[in-house]
Parts: C-alpha cells; structure tokens; sequence
C-alpha cells in the first residue's frame, strides 16, 4: 500500500514522531490514522509522555476576549522562560485561551472532577439509561459512554480542539510538547461572561 506524504504529515502532527517512524506505522495500520497512533505508542514513541513528569515554573497569562462578551485568562506553564517568550507556545496558549471561551469547561482535567460532581453526574446518567428501557446488565456500559461524553464537555484536556475538531486539546498540547521540547501544562483559568 502507498502511503501519501499528507498522512505521515497529519501523523506527524498529531504525533510529533520522525517521519521515517511515521511512514512505518502507517503501512504497518495499511493508512489507517488512529491505528498508527496506537502503534506508535506501543514502540514506546510517545516523547510527551516521557516529558510529563518534568516540572513546569515558567510559561505565561494568555487573555482572550470574544466580541467584549466573554473574557478568558489562562496560566500556561512550560520549564524554561526561553519557550516562555517562543512565539509558537504563546500561540498556542492563546489558543487555549480561545478554546476556554468557546467551550466554558469547569475543569482541567478528569481528574479534577471533584468527587461529589462525578456522583451526581453518575446519578443523572445512570437514570437516563434506565430510562431508554434497556436490560441491566447494559447500563454500566451506557453510564461509561455518556460520562465519556461528559468528560469531552466537561473538561478542557478532553474537549475536541475548536480548530481541528477530529483531536483533543490534550493531544494538541502534546503535539507541542514533541514540536518543543519540553512539558507543558495549562495550571489554571477564569472565564468571564459580561453579566455573570
């Protein structure tokens, strides 16, 4: 199978890998993009990974304002005030910012769900599927697929990246982690809504 130049170039961007690794995947997966992903990381090519446990005190305060609306700042954290004042990273904390104000997440991450959230939204869901009349032993798995869901609205690491809406905004962190070198991590945010 011929793999095209603009798939191992999407790999790569999803990924941050060296095109030679990327070509390999994709015809090991026969072209399929997620497949690759996933062979990828089981060779172990996953820089990001290795640099998440590097600490991050340097970075910057990214602002976004939309339409005088809706305000957002942002703590965007990197290891070094050298990548601090890269213009790629601002970018792309910027970027965060935009995200913020486009989707209002109210947490970080999954882990960040505090308990009694995660209860109660565990609650609604599980009353929503024994609602649809299914049998018991389903529900668990419908409960699973809607709190995935409610993780994507939820929180902004899994939230679709509201530039390229096919990767999260975690895997678009990760990509800039490979790009730069080092880790990066969004530390916290407020978002304003004019009349809130």
């Amino acid at each position: 199978m011929s793999i095209s130049a603009e798939l191992v170039k999407a790999l790569r961007e999803k990924t941050g890998v060296g095109f030679m690794e990327c070509k390999r995947a994709l015809e090991e997966a026969n072209g399929d993009l997620e497949s690759a992903v996933t062979i990828l990381r089981k060779k172990g090519f996953s820089a990001g990974a290795k640099k998440a446990g590097r600490e991050t005190k340097e970075g910057l305060i990214a602002a976004y304002v939309h339409n005088g609306k809706i305000g957002v700042m942002v703590e965007v954290n990197c290891e070094s005030d050298f990548v601090a004042r890269n213009a790629e990273f601002q970018a792309l904390a910027k970027d965060i910012a935009m995200q913020i104000a486009a989707s209002d997440p109210k947490f970080i991450r999954r882990e960040d769900v505090t308990a009694d959230v995660l209860a109660s939204e565990r609650d609604i869901c599980r009353a929503q599927a024994r609602a649809t009349g299914r049998p018991e032993n389903v529900l668990d798995k419908i409960v699973e697929g809607r709190m995935t869901k409610f993780y994507e609205e939820a929180c902004l690491m899994e939230q679709p990246f509201v530039k390229d809406p096919s990767i999260s905004v975690k895997d678009h962190i990760a990509g800039h982690i490979q790009k730069i070198g080092e880790n990066i991590q969004v530390r916290r945010f407020v978002r304003f809504r004019l009349g809130e």
